[in-house]
């Protein structure tokens, strides 16, 4: 059975204004991963990412690569303890 695995990420560059939530959403949602993404009032945008260890992975490969009009200048990933929380992935404000 695959290990689950949770992680917190802030990404920072020109990530507001360019889709990069409703693009992480889109990602996590072909990813399988639960969690939630928001803009925050630094310019950057936060998220947390729950699910299968492999595809955590893969979403924060995404994180750097982001929406097409987007610029990823940095990923700070923070992991966490797993909770199993989330059904779903939502954009938060």
């Amino acid at each position: 059975m695959a290990e689950n695995k949770r992680v917190h990420v802030i990404i920072g560059g020109r990530v507001q204004g360019v889709f990069f939530r409703m693009e992480t959403q889109r990602a996590a949602e072909s990813y399988q991963i639960n969690g939630w993404v928001k803009n925050r009032p630094d310019g950057r945008v936060e998220a947390v990412f729950e699910g299968d260890s492999d595809q955590v992975g893969r979403m924060i490969q995404w994180c750097w690569k982001g929406s097409p009009m987007s610029r990823v200048d940095g990923v700070d990933i923070t992991e966490e303890a797993y909770t199993g929380d989330f059904s779903d992935f939502k954009i938060t404000y």
